[in-house]
């Protein structure tokens, strides 16, 4: 078993390394139709896990990742941003968004009665109540990792059951977002059961494509220090920032906030970077491969984000995994239903879900799936979906004590 994150990290580069050498050979070409690049590089590093071949427990990937990889592909990838065509998106973009957001809020409580009426001793009482640790995957699955943690330090429940919540939060989340990759894939199929006109995102993805190659240049050895430099100080700046912003809030609001949180500073203090530089001279970054970039750190992030994965986990909370289970299909079946009768396009789906469940970890990843010009257009939602977190889980995890 590998435990190094020395090795480990050499292994997800290696495994990256080997999808994109052979993502244009003819005998590969053909499975990749079925199972996406994107799909590959996330499954293969949680079979790593799920075999034993490598131990993240004590791992920091995850840290790096978020903390330097992902601040450094918000800022990247919408420093290219097309404001005007995101707009043009239209009103169905934020209505599945906010689809996504009540399929959770409404999921929890039903889910907990559904499994309470055949296990009712998964109620529990006082501290060890299970809406109290509920709330938790209700923050989660609304905002974020911020959101979560916020609602731990609210309800105060106990973290030696919390470990388990953690489990459903990861496997049920990212076996969703296993199925909306492959989507992804296959999205025209998918709209054209939806009746879904797909035709403005297409618009925006080719403009921001077009905008790409337009400016696209050989690079020097000094422009890719400049590229680096910028994008790593903003890196930089966003921790300063947020770590200042994260303490003041917590001073007057207390260290449950949301806005207490450094790291959703970090996220948000990232993207704005991105979108005040695109209306700069900055935004010519693209030209020497801004947003290829945040494509690389992208693909690090879903490769360090499936080590995180361990499907035998389920075991360890069957009923709450039961609860996570009905309530993610809820959210599902309630997001299906919603884009049939809009004809939304299955790309509104899969980001405006994402915003919510994975946050600025996800969300940009799923939206990539699709094209990478379209990444921005999930860091955008997640940000939103931050804003949102907290009162939804709280309305949640109100509602989920009701049951109990």
């Amino acid at each position: 078993m590998i435990t190094d994150d020395r090795i480990i990290l050499g292994l997800l580069a290696a495994l990256l390394a080997f999808v994109f050498a052979t993502r244009d050979r003819p005998g590969w070409q053909r499975f990749y139709v079925f199972v996406p690049i994107i799909l590959v590089c996330y499954l293969v590093p949680s079979l790593f896990v799920t075999t034993g071949l490598i131990d993240t427990s004590e791992s920091q990937l995850w840290p790096i990742a978020k903390d330097y990889f992902l601040p450094a592909a918000l800022f990247l990838m919408t420093l290219s941003i097309d404001i005007k065509g995101i707009l043009g998106l239209g009103n169905k973009a934020i209505i599945m968004f906010l689809t996504a957001t009540v399929g959770i809020i409404l999921g929890g409580p039903l889910a907990l009665w559904v499994v309470a009426q055949f296990d009712p001793t998964i109620i529990g009482s006082g501290d060890t109540a299970a809406w109290r640790g509920l709330a938790t995957l209700a923050g989660s699955w609304i905002g974020g990792g911020a959101n979560q943690t916020a609602m731990l330090e609210v309800y105060g429940y106990p973290l030696e059951g919390f470990a388990a919540l953690l489990a459903v939060d990861i496997i049920v989340a990212e076996i969703w977002m296993i199925f909306l990759l492959y989507g992804a894939g296959a999205t025209q199929r998918v709209d054209r059961w939806l009746g879904a006109d797909a035709s403005s995102i297409e618009r925006l993805r080719d403009s921001m494509a077009e905008y790409s190659a337009r400016t696209e240049r050989v690079a020097t050895a000094n422009d890719y220090v400049l590229l680096f430099g910028v994008a790593f100080a903003v890196v930089g700046l966003s921790h300063l920032l947020g770590g200042w912003l994260g303490n003041s809030f917590a001073e007057l609001q207390g260290e449950d906030a949301t806005l207490a949180s450094s790291f959703f500073w970090v996220v948000v203090i990232s993207t704005t970077a991105g979108l005040l530089a695109s209306f700069t001279r900055t935004r010519e970054l693209e030209g020497i491969g801004a947003s290829k970039f945040g494509v690389l750190f992208i693909f690090l992030l879903v490769a360090v984000i499936g080590t995180r994965m361990d499907v035998t986990k389920i075991m360890d909370a069957p009923a709450f995994m039961a609860i996570g289970a009905i309530w993610m299909l809820f959210h599902i079946v309630l997001l299906l239903v919603v884009a049939k009768i809009i004809k939304a396009p299955f790309f509104f789906v899969a980001v405006g879900s994402k915003a919510n469940v994975g946050g600025a970890a996800s969300a940009p990843v799923v939206a990539a799936a699709f094209h990478p010009a379209l990444a921005p257009v999930g860091v955008l939602l997640a940000v939103l979906g931050y804003a949102l977190g907290t009162y939804g889980a709280i309305l949640c995890a109100q509602m989920m004590a009701a049951v109990g």
